[in-house]
């Protein structure tokens, strides 16, 4: 039989998008590509050298295929083709380590997306504050990504929306459902807000000194859920040299404790006591 460097096209999602088979590893993958899909009908042969491929996603997980396939059908083609773009734009300027599943999230999200806002449906995001200071990246991205929606579809695309946005694209980036994200940044700011109640302040949203304290809470979060804490030598000359910030680093470990149902380290509540002490010093400074 004679060797192929074809792939056998499954399904054209879009005249950017093509879905194949590889007939010599029986995998299934997304081409993507300007004009790629243009003419081109399911049963043919596309070459593997084919100038019009930019990008290439192996679809490894049956169900995502399965998902894909089924999506297909229900959502709009040039919906698929905006995602895809994105999707791109997210191997080219952060990294081409993305997690398969944003091929059937981000058209999903997007179909809906244009639905509610040219039908004037704004959901507001809780949680963009949040977004805004913990992926600076992926929100800036998320920018690119809704003037592509805004322009393609004329919708106007609010902040809130780019922050949801900025979600799938985080998601993607580093393996974690958008579920996971959304009980993150809760847990981040249902701390923040106990920080203020305690000790009525109010910290501005659009200051250094807020970001500096939900950046700490969040890599504390992550050392926590990795079991990466480390030793603090400090911890002793914390409990008594700061007994109001060590107390509400404890109540903050507490709250962790029950969210994530792990164990905290004491050192962790000593690092965080640290940053606590340093917070309260710039707000009374500034009062």
């Amino acid at each position: 039989m004679a060797e192929t460097n074809g792939y056998e096209i499954q399904r054209v999602l879009s005249n950017n998008v093509v879905l194949v088979r590889d007939p010599s590893t029986g995998s299934e993958m997304i081409l993507t590509g300007k004009g790629i899909g243009f003419g081109k009908k399911s049963g043919q042969q596309l070459d593997n050298t084919d100038s019009l491929i930019e990008k290439k996603y192996v679809m490894e997980s049956e169900s995502h295929l399965q998902q894909l396939q089924t999506l297909t059908n229900q959502i709009d083609q040039d919906v698929i083709s905006i995602s895809e773009d994105i999707i791109s734009m997210i191997a080219n300027q952060i990294t081409a380590d993305i997690n398969e599943h944003i091929h059937i999230a981000l058209p999903s999200h997007i179909q809906f997306a244009v639905y509610r806002l040219k039908h004037n449906v704004d959901i507001a995001n809780p949680f963009l504050y949040e977004i805004q200071s913990l992926y600076p990246r992926e929100y800036e991205l998320a920018e690119q990504a809704a003037y592509l929606i805004s322009s393609h579809f004329h919708v106007q695309v609010p902040e809130s929306e780019v922050g949801f946005l900025a979600m799938h694209i985080h998601s993607a980036v580093y393996h974690v459902s958008v579920s996971e994200m959304v009980q993150f940044n809760n847990l981040i700011r249902i701390m923040v807000e106990y920080i203020e109640k305690v000790k009525q302040i109010r910290i501005k949203r659009d200051t250094l000194d807020y970001i500096r304290l939900i950046t700490h809470l969040r890599f504390a979060v992550e050392r926590i859920r990795q079991g990466k804490s480390s030793y603090n030598p400090f911890l002793q000359n914390l409990k008594t040299g700061m007994p109001e910030e060590y107390e509400i680093a404890c109540k903050l470990c507490e709250i962790m404790q029950e969210k994530l149902q792990v164990e905290i380290p004491e050192d962790e509540i000593g690092y965080i006591t640290m940053h606590l002490f340093r917070l309260f010093q710039q707000v009374d400074s500034k009062q």
